[in-house]
């Protein structure tokens, strides 16, 4: 697993030129079918507008996609496109709708608002950095829970589940390529008494 960016969440943000309506909506995605199910909701949505224009992109395949959905060919679909090659995110689809306003762009201007737009919805939406994780688990005694639950903290790790019975059981992830650091440290704080068991992978935001 690699790590990689995408959008934190969905957006929908506005800007008009030249009184052109235009709305940037921005959404994280699994798979094709959920930009294509995302655009057809927009569509839906915004079935009086005069164009909705999308583009997406996804780390399986390496599918990009566009469409200018009637505009002049390479002003709209391929400049959406562009924003979200340029900063570097996938996994993603944006939409830009747009309800003309009686006044002509031009082939620059459109690209211009096309692109403005974007941006706008993938800066509203959010960057985030999805890093691989080892997912790990290990059973200390409560002497040693406070200082090990700590340590995990230390070393950038994520607690997520703790049981108390006799003993204290944590579940909890450390960014792949620090098992070994953490695994050290450890071993020094309990000398050698408590060991941790990789026992899953995940991507998730650091």
């Amino acid at each position: 697993m690699e790590s990689y960016k995408t959008l934190g969440g969905f957006a929908a943000e506005e800007y008009v030129v030249k009184r052109s309506r235009f709305i940037g909506y921005a959404k994280p995605i699994k798979s094709e079918k959920d930009a294509l199910d995302f655009i057809a909701e927009i569509q839906k949505k915004h079935w009086d507008a005069t164009h909705n224009v999308y583009a997406y992109s996804l780390r399986e395949g390496s599918i990009k996609r566009y469409s200018d959905d009637g505009e002049p060919q390479g002003t709209a679909g391929m400049p959406v496109l562009n924003v979200i090659t340029q900063e570097g995110i996938t996994d993603c689809v944006v939409v830009v709708t747009r309800y003309f306003g009686g006044i002509l762009l031009g082939g620059g201007g459109l690209v211009r608002a096309y692109t403005h737009s974007a941006k706008l919805g993938v800066d509203g939406a959010g960057i985030i950095t999805l890093v691989p994780w080892s997912v790990c688990s290990l059973t200390c005694d409560y002497n040693y829970y406070g200082k090990i639950e700590t340590l995990i903290r230390d070393c950038d790790g994520v607690v997520s589940d703790t049981q108390f019975t006799d003993n204290v059981s944590l579940t909890f992830r450390i960014e792949q390529g620090g098992e070994h650091a953490f695994d050290k440290k450890l071993k020094d704080l309990t000398n050698g008494k408590v060991e941790f068991t990789v026992v899953d992978e995940i991507i998730a935001a650091k």
